[in-house]
């Protein structure tokens, strides 16, 4: 390595493959004699760092001085001259930006990546409208309460979901380099105070009264009683139901793919003997593909199976019965917990457990299933 006091056009054009000094810092790295980049070395918070100042012969020696007096100056001021140049090059970030970046990078771990829509909807909803096109770096608490305090108690499960997903955001936004206030949120929350929220669960029936409303049920023939008897048999989402094919049938098991299930799992259904009548009631023509079907041959609507039991004159709804499964095994078995957890599709096993009890316990809600199906055409007293 040969070291001078200070390069000229002439000195550095002469040079083969090396790196030389030009003082304070500065030093020119050449590849070859024809083609090399600009180096300085500087202390940054009592670490040596290196920063790049461009290629050489593009970068003059005049142009390479200059832009490292800059990034000394910036150093004495008490700032990252890397650090600096990274969020100026970043440009200045859109929280509307800064949203979608973020989404997309944890695409991966969200249900059928994100596409439903339901991570973006409560940002695209009550937050991009008002603040999508200030800087991310300009976000601060008082901006979050302004847009926040008008859902902070009326629809406070869409407000604490976007206050996440905004923290997130800023993250994400830090991760980039940019100057973002983490403690955003924290603070936001602080100001918006404890939310006035009471949580309502979704009306079930008794367990003892579903025998007479299972049997009642059987009397009708139209598709979403049908449906019903099939949703409280396996105790299934009204969802899992409404897009339930033949082809996910495999003798006595529903086999739901995890695309289709809220945990992203796949998970295996025990069909009790009842159960398989009512499927078999529920094939109308060879070529059908779903269970229960619009006459049209489309799933049926979200709302079809609580429409129903409403016009009825039901206060409960079909997700409701889970509840209700849930509490029969409870009081009037003595199912193990994990079994009974199991049967709703919850997931049970974390950390090692799950990595050793690899078992769905699927004879085992065999046999409960088979209990459930019994107590439900059990004849009412």
């Amino acid at each position: 390595m040969t070291k001078s006091a200070a390069l000229t056009h002439v000195k550095a054009k002469s040079l083969n493959k090396g790196k030389y000094a030009d003082g304070q810092g500065l030093w020119l790295v050449k590849a070859r004699k024809d083609a090399g980049r600009w180096m300085l070395r500087l202390l940054v918070k009592g670490k040596r760092r290196e920063m790049g100042l461009g290629r050489y012969p593009d970068v003059s020696i005049a142009e390479a001085r200059e832009n490292a007096r800059q990034a000394r100056t910036i150093l004495r001021s008490g700032l990252d001259p890397i650090k600096e140049r990274q969020r100026q090059r970043t440009g200045r970030l859109s929280v509307r930006d800064a949203v979608h970046g973020c989404f997309s990078a944890r695409q991966a771990e969200l249900k059928q990546d994100g596409k439903a829509g339901r991570w973006l909807s409560p940002l695209e909803v009550h937050v991009l409208p008002r603040v999508g096109d200030m800087c991310i770096e300009d976000i601060d608490q008082h901006d979050l309460v302004r847009v926040l305090q008008s859902i902070w108690h009326d629809k406070s499960d869409t407000a604490r979901k976007a206050l996440n997903r905004l923290n997130l955001t800023l993250r994400h936004a830090a991760a980039l380099g940019l100057d973002v206030d983490l403690q955003a949120v924290m603070k936001a929350r602080a100001l918006l105070g404890k939310q006035r929220h009471e949580v309502i669960h979704i009306p079930s029936l008794p367990y003892h009264e579903v025998p007479a409303f299972y049997r009642w049920l059987c009397t009708k023939s139209m598709t979403a009683p049908l449906a019903l008897r099939f949703l409280i048999l396996t105790v299934a989402r009204t969802s899992e139901i409404r897009f339930a094919t033949f082809d996910e049938i495999k003798g006595n098991v529903w086999h739901l793919p995890s695309k289709r299930t809220k945990t992203g799992r796949e998970h295996r259904i025990p069909l009790s003997e009842e159960t398989q009548v009512v499927i078999a009631q529920a094939r109308h023509m060879d070529d059908q593909e779903l269970l229960f079907p619009t006459y049209r041959g489309k799933p049926m609507s979200d709302a079809a199976m609580s429409r129903f039991m409403e016009r009825e004159g039901y206060t409960a709804r079909p997700h409701g019965f889970r509840a209700t499964f849930r509490t029969w095994v409870e009081e009037a078995t003595d199912t193990p917990f994990e079994v009974k957890e199991s049967a709703l599709g919850h997931q049970v096993d974390d950390g090692v457990v799950r990595a050793y009890q690899r078992s769905d316990r699927l004879e085992k809600r065999q046999h409960l299933m088979e209990q459930w199906a019994r107590f439900l055409t059990s004849p009412v007293s």
